[in-house]
């Protein structure tokens, strides 16, 4: 082709792409190749689907999603679901011509990430599903993507506040449409207990309420509180209606019991599972607290009859267990956990740590689980078979890395949502940090210092939604939009562009957010000055 034609035949691109109404050309995130051909896909009510069962999840989404019937016997032009070998099971094919569209994956999840892509092809009104749009084109290309990495999570912390099962779907969804795969719903803290656990009733009796929040900030000076009772709980029923949203969404939970630390709400329901087995109350503030689980009998009967009921509510392969930030004065002076430091042969508090941590892992990996711990389960020596999830910025996950254990990449500079995202004054309160959208944008989770074949062990990463300051799902939505549109490029593209490119796509997204009525902030520069 001449320079000539191909000037001539890109103008015709432009001019034609710019007359279609509602048609969208950004995809977050973005693809790893797409090439434009002529003509144009025009997708109505006179559209057939041809599927089989294998791929009934994505058909169903796109069924609802387009308010049309898959089955007709006079169409003009028709989606076709279709078979490929093509080396990742998330992966696929896009292929929109005149009269078909096809759609080619291995599996459903690939397919679904295909129709994330195709939403986004589609006018933004869609979303709202008030809208009056009977037909709409789509130019012709082909789309040819796969993931980067294997886990691509986001976090949300139930404990601090929790959150109605509408706003949880709606996460969900909105995770699922930027082609994260992964969800962690931690459910268990000091300050509540948010799962229904029935073997053990004052659990959710007692630990899933507080008597009182604090006000303002952890820092603040005098500190006050509003003494007003706060919490509830997921009832396993509400679990298991979450749990099937989410497979609907192609989206795993990953559930986080925390121990041996964090565990105030659980110890003001059982005083017998502490040291000192005292009462005391579920934790009204934020922060590290002194008691922690006991490293007796009863406790480790109690935990192994918590996670088999959590365990038969979550169909995905992790538990997570947390592990971090569990202070080991109250085990210093407890009779019964220096004696078993003796008769184990441990050296010290931190083995008796990594003892707890194996043991369950051992009782976890029995029930055909894995466990998923925080970084501080290095500490006193690994459990066999752990995945380390690295917060306290990358050194754990390297030190994991090289010794041969799966990773996720989870830096509290990097990728803690609760975080401030603006300098600017009038930004709600944060815990603190400053986060901006670029600095998500441009976080590489492969640390430089493993070498080629420690890389591996590097399965993807994850941002922490912490929610002490997020009262409401207003706030949590504008901590983590657009952020979040940075991250999935980061997960997800082997095509990531340059930030400058992002952001005319991302900013041009906010359409689709506002119409999926999802609150979100407006900060795209790096930084900014009050």
């Amino acid at each position: 082709m001449t320079h000539k034609k191909i000037i001539v035949f890109s103008l015709f691109l432009i001019f034609n792409l710019s007359c279609f109404v509602g048609f969208s050309s950004e995809i977050i995130p973005n693809p790893d190749s797409r090439v434009f051909t002529i003509g144009e896909f025009i997708l109505s009510n006179k559209t057939k689907i041809n599927y089989s069962d294998d791929f009934k999840i994505s058909v169903d989404f796109l069924k609802d999603f387009l308010n049309i019937d898959s089955k007709l016997d006079k169409y003009s032009n028709q989606i076709n679901f279709l078979h490929k070998d093509i080396n990742n099971e998330e992966g696929y094919i896009l292929e929109i011509l005149e009269k078909d569209i096809n759609i080619y994956s291995e599996t459903n999840k690939g397919a679904f990430y295909a129709v994330q892509t195709l939403r986004q092809l589609l006018p933004y009104q869609l979303e709202s599903n008030k809208s009056n749009i009977k037909e709409f084109k789509v130019p012709c290309q082909i789309i040819k993507d796969s993931p980067k990495f294997k886990y691509r999570g986001m976090h949300l912390d139930v404990s601090r506040h929790m959150f109605s099962v509408d706003f949880i779907k709606k996460y969900i969804d909105a995770l699922a449409m930027l082609k994260f795969n992964t969800f962690h719903w931690h459910l268990t803290e000091d300050q509540g207990w948010r799962i229904e656990i029935k073997k053990y009733p004052k659990l959710n009796t007692i630990g899933s309420y507080r008597d009182s929040t604090l006000v303002g900030h952890y820092t603040d000076k005098p500190i006050t509180y509003n003494k007003k009772k706060y919490g509830g709980y997921y009832s396993q029923k509400e679990v298991k209606d979450i749990v099937a949203f989410a497979k609907s969404r192609e989206v795993l939970i990953i559930p986080e019991i925390e121990m041996p630390g964090h565990a105030q709400a659980a110890i003001a329901s059982y005083p017998f599972l502490s040291c000192e087995q005292k009462q005391i109350g579920v934790a009204s503030t934020w922060g590290v607290f002194e008691d922690i689980y006991c490293t007796r009998e009863s406790t480790f009967s109690f935990l192994e009859d918590v996670i088999d009921e959590v365990m038969g509510l979550f169909p995905g392969q992790y538990i997570h267990i947390g592990g971090d930030e569990a202070p080991k004065n109250r085990w210093k002076k407890c009779d019964d956990c220096q004696n078993l430091i003796k008769s184990e042969k441990l050296k010290d508090e931190h083995e008796l740590q990594s003892y707890f941590i194996t043991r369950m892992e051992k009782y976890i990996n029995a029930k055909g689980k894995k466990i998923i711990g925080w970084d501080e389960i290095l500490d006193g020596g690994l459990a066999p078979n752990a995945t380390v999830m690295s917060w306290r910025g990358e050194s754990g996950g390297i030190k994991a890395a090289q010794m041969g254990h799966e990773v996720i990449m989870s830096p509290n500079a990097n990728l803690y949502f609760d975080h401030y995202q603006s300098k600017k004054e009038g930004e709600p309160v944060a815990i603190g940090g400053f986060t901006p959208i670029e600095e998500v944008y441009n976080y590489n989770p492969i640390p430089k210092e493993l070498d080629e074949n420690e890389k591996k062990y590097i399965i993807g990463a994850q941002a922490n939604v912490w929610t002490e300051y997020m009262k409401t799902s207003d706030h949590v939505e504008y901590m983590v939009f657009p952020r979040i549109l940075a991250l999935s490029e980061v997960l997800w593209s082997s095509n990531k562009t340059n930030f400058t490119e992002f952001k005319s796509r991302a900013e041009n997204y906010f359409k689709r957010l506002d119409k999926l009525d999802i609150n979100y902030s407006k900060h795209l520069e790096k930084e900014e000055t009050k």
